[in-house]
């Protein structure tokens, strides 16, 4: 017992006298990096809406505004381990060491770190853009280092780990998707009645982009009818609900019209033979 009381007696004279001998650089060192994280707050934020004033993309800026900001706490750390004596020259060594192992083990994530710095830095998409790759298309909600957030009508969030993206054919419409879809018509209509009245029906329709025309025209030429091709734009966030309304605007517009859309039908000869 009086042995145990010794050894924290001897404990608590040396907390007394490194608090005695270093109190103050402790105290500052924790001055300077309260310091750093308060103006590292500051300049990101400066940083931040200067570049969104700039109308410069979103995920950009709060990647460089992030960046900045734990590159002056890193500093201010790096001048508080100073103050208080500890050296950082291990410190920058042993962060090598761990970096060279880190990296082996996680090749895989770093090169989605990487992929997503190349996706911020040439942006070949920003946020709000419909985007296709990988066989799957959404809306580009959020671009992180890691992996890219896209979203549907259904707003379900599909997550694309970045090295997926980058390096493969990206099909990037924007804001806006195209339909393309097939309504039959029976061969004795007249075709270029058929072709103004859908093209008038969809021009009406809410939520068809009216700044490009729709594409109307015969697409083929069926057992049963003559296939009238359509093309036109929407906003992807409501691509279902559109489409549904322009199906049935086409409809109304066609029988209002008396053109008829056939059901598929076969002609059957019977041949009898004589005995």
């Amino acid at each position: 017992m009086e042995q145990e009381l010794q050894q924290a007696q001897e404990i608590y004279n040396l907390i007394v006298e490194f608090m005695v001998n270093y109190s103050f650089q402790i105290v500052g060192a924790i001055i300077i990096v309260l310091l750093g994280m308060f103006i590292g707050k500051k300049v990101s934020d400066l940083i931040e809406n200067l570049m969104i004033r700039k109308n410069i993309d979103v995920t950009l800026s709060h990647f460089a505004a992030g960046f900045v900001k734990i590159l002056i706490v890193a500093m201010t750390a790096i001048i508080a381990l100073g103050k208080i004596g500890i050296s950082v020259t291990p410190f920058v060594a042993a962060i090598g060491a761990v970096s060279l192992g880190a990296g082996l083990a996680l090749q895989g994530l770093l090169s989605n770190y990487g992929a997503g710095l190349s996706i911020i830095v040439a942006r070949p998409f920003i946020v709000g853009d419909t985007i296709s790759v990988q066989g799957v298309t959404g809306i580009v909600k959020e671009v992180k280092l890691a992996y890219t957030v896209l979203s549907n009508e259904d707003e379900v969030n599909i997550m694309i780990p970045n090295k997926h993206i980058v390096g493969e054919i990206i099909h990037n419409s924007r804001t806006n998707s195209i339909i393309e879809t097939v309504v039959g018509i029976a061969y004795a209509s007249d075709p270029d009645l058929a072709i103004k009245v859908i093209g008038e029906a969809l021009a009406k329709t809410e939520g068809v982009v009216a700044e490009k025309e729709p594409q109307v025209g015969i697409d083929n030429y069926g057992d049963s009818s003559i296939d009238i091709g359509m093309r036109y734009w929407v906003p992807t966030a409501s691509l279902f609900d559109t489409k549904y309304r322009a199906n049935l605007a086409v409809f109304k517009a066609l029988a209002e019209n008396n053109i008829e859309i056939p059901f598929p039908q076969r002609h059957v000869h019977l041949i009898k033979q004589e005995e």
